[in-house]
């Protein structure tokens, strides 16, 4: 009888941990996100607990907690909000023609 192998669940913010790799990442999130906000803020949530998200509260001025759950695709963060965390990580946000 062989053993089952032990699984755990993939969580892509283990592998965030270059400013290359965080950037592929969110590239292809906001491409594969459609017109669906949720997923883009589920994608900067694990981008921010890859950086650490006891130093973005301190950064953002918000709390740990409710950032946790804001970023968790379940919570509807202001505009404001998503904004404050792009910045904090460093992620600039910018506008291009949607068709090339």
């Amino acid at each position: 009888m062989s053993k089952k192998p032990k699984l755990r669940r993939w969580d892509s913010a283990e592998h965030l941990d270059s400013e290359e790799a965080i950037q592929y990442y969110l590239e292809a999130c906001f491409e594969e996100a459609g017109d669906d906000p949720a997923f883009i803020v589920k994608a900067l949530g694990k981008v921010a607990r890859a950086r650490g998200m006891t130093q973005l509260a301190k950064e953002t001025g918000l709390g740990r907690e409710s950032l946790y759950k804001a970023l968790s695709g379940e919570g509807n963060p202001s505009f404001g909000t998503v904004l404050k965390v792009a910045l904090a990580l460093g992620v600039k946000l910018v506008a291009v023609p949607a068709h090339t």
